[in-house]
């Protein structure tokens, strides 16, 4: 700026020095044309006119010239004026830009942004929440890549679009996620028209799935496949062997629904492994490994109970006291506006509708006035009841058990007489719960607290159940082991005997080794019981 003013003065100062010269050449010209005039004065009136016309004209000549030499002064400096005024009105606005105008952009795209990520939050009806919102978007997408220059604002609008493609693919991946739970919309579904207590159930049952599979996994990678294929391959020894007299119909369905046959004879019973330290070429240490995943096993299972109780018990801590005012806030806070699937809104709307009669139910239960007196005999009648369900479902399967060892002795048995075990279990799991809760209506608990009643109520069925059934078995496995070691003892004579025969025919070759399905052996308890 300051070097453009300078050189505008100088200009200035040109201009004034030559019109200076030219008036004082004019004036010359004019005296000496008055001193010639003076001179010729004693000529006639043809003389004083003629130098007159030439003067005349030479004059209007010089001021023609001198007009167009100030109107293109003139023009050069209004030029000059506008290119310096021009260039000065462009290095300012960059410098407003980079400093004033700069800095209020950017509070103001800041303040657009927080007022985009707290538009939820507004008290404010969703038509104007859409419109301002819409304008703070526009804005920011506006004016949120001129905070740089160049180059600069090349890779700030770069950032700016990446930003905005990872924020877009973490909701898309979150989106998938979701999708990818199995059951997440059936379940939704289910508890939008029934209430969280009948979905918790299924949820429950999605969580015992996948803790199985997490199982299954375990022992399936770290024993069965080893066995498979690093082990002694089936009919190498007798374990491992169908006996000849079972050969013939060890592959009906009839005895592979019962886990006899060549399931029986399988990786997937202990009695199919034998007692070698390491196996295969990499040394697998195979009963180390059935060992290490017992163990786990168990570690895994009470790890994610824990961990599930934990965060259901974060879970109910964490949401405070919703005990006043439960059916304003239901009104006035329960709809998501999020919400674009027709079919989530449904669900939603279900949901809302069923969780106001759960509401309703609670408040009339709690303005209830009953005897105090009555209610705890009637609890007490219900646990005496259930007492006895659990133990008579405990006996039932104790008697069955006891049954089922004679029926084992027994041939030409039928298929109830195999199947009665399981019959029995299978129908106590069925109709137990069911009569559970017909009891449980007696204690009038609140709906949470007797779901959490009903649980752990078939809980001690299933567990007493199982207890209860190999505490039976225990009497079967004491007879099996006494049977394994006469089975022994016939092994070793049987054994013996075709070494003696084979030497008496006075053949000094080695005898053929018996085939494993010829050799006698006896029932493993450990399979029986797997069975």
């Amino acid at each position: 700026k300051d070097k453009e003013e300078d050189e505008s003065k100088e200009d200035d100062s040109c201009s004034q020095q030559n019109r200076a010269s030219r008036r004082k050449n004019y004036q010359r010209k004019n005296s000496d044309g008055k001193k010639a005039g003076g001179e010729g004065s004693q000529g006639g009136e043809r003389g004083k006119k003629a130098p007159s016309k030439d003067q005349k004209e030479s004059e209007n000549k010089e001021k023609k010239t001198n007009k167009k030499g100030k109107e293109g002064e003139n023009k050069q400096k209004k030029d000059r004026k506008n290119s310096t005024s021009s260039a000065s009105s462009k290095s300012s606005d960059e410098e407003s830009l980079s400093e004033e105008e700069l800095a209020m952009l950017m509070e103001q795209v800041e303040q657009k942004k927080k007022l985009i990520s707290t538009m939820r939050n507004k008290p404010w009806r969703m038509v104007k929440k859409l419109s301002v919102l819409r304008e703070a978007q526009a804005f920011v997408e506006k004016f949120e890549g001129a905070l740089g220059k160049g180059k600069g604002k090349k890779l700030y609008a770069y950032k700016m679009m990446m930003a905005k493609k990872w924020v877009k693919f973490k909701r898309d991946f979150d989106n998938f996620k979701t999708q990818c739970i199995p059951w997440e919309m059936k379940i939704k579904e289910v508890e939008s028209h029934f209430g969280s207590s009948v979905a918790s159930y299924f949820i429950f049952l999605r969580w015992m799935y996948g803790v199985n599979l997490v199982l299954f996994g375990l022992i399936f990678g770290l024993v069965i496949i080893p066995e498979v294929l690093m082990g002694m391959p089936y009919g190498s020894m007798p374990r491992k062997t169908v006996p000849r007299a079972e050969q013939a119909t060890a592959m009906d369905f009839s005895v592979l629904w019962d886990f006899e046959g060549y399931i029986k004879y399988s990786a997937l019973f202990y009695g199919y492994y034998n007692n070698q330290r390491t196996i295969g070429w990499l040394k697998y240490r195979l009963p180390m490994a059935y060992f290490m995943v017992g163990i786990s096993v168990f570690g895994y299972s009470l790890m994610v109970v824990i961990r599930s109780m934990a965060r259901n018990a974060n879970e109910s801590t964490a949401d405070g006291d919703d005990d006043n005012f439960i059916f304003s806030w239901k009104m006035f806070t329960s709809w998501d506006y999020l919400i674009g699937n027709p079919e989530t809104a449904d669900n939603k709307f279900a949901s809302i509708t069923t969780s106001f009669k759960e509401s309703i139910v609670d408040e009339q239960e709690s303005n209830k006035d009953e005897n105090i007196h009555l209610r705890r005999f009637l609890r007490v009648l219900a646990n005496v009841l259930i007492i006895c369900c659990l133990c008579g479902s405990g006996y039932l399967i104790y008697f069955v058990v006891k049954r089922s060892q004679t029926f084992s002795k027994m041939q030409n048995v039928g298929w109830y007489e195999r199947n009665e075990v399981e019959i029995v279990m299978s129908l106590l799991g069925m109709f137990c719960p069911p009569l559970f809760e017909t009891i449980a209506a007696l204690e009038n608990y609140h709906p949470r607290i007797g779901l959490k009643w009903q649980l752990g109520r078939i809980f001690a069925l299933f567990l007493g159940n199982l207890y209860t059934f190999l505490l039976a078995l225990m009497d079967d496995v004491n007879e099996k082991l006494a049977e394994e070691d006469i089975v022994k003892n016939i092994t070793h004579w049987t054994l013996l005997g075709h070494h003696n025969s084979s030497a008496g025919n006075g053949s000094t070759a080695t005898p053929p080794p018996l085939d494993p399905a010829d050799v006698p052996r006896g029932p493993c308890w450990e399979t029986t019981v797997g069975i």
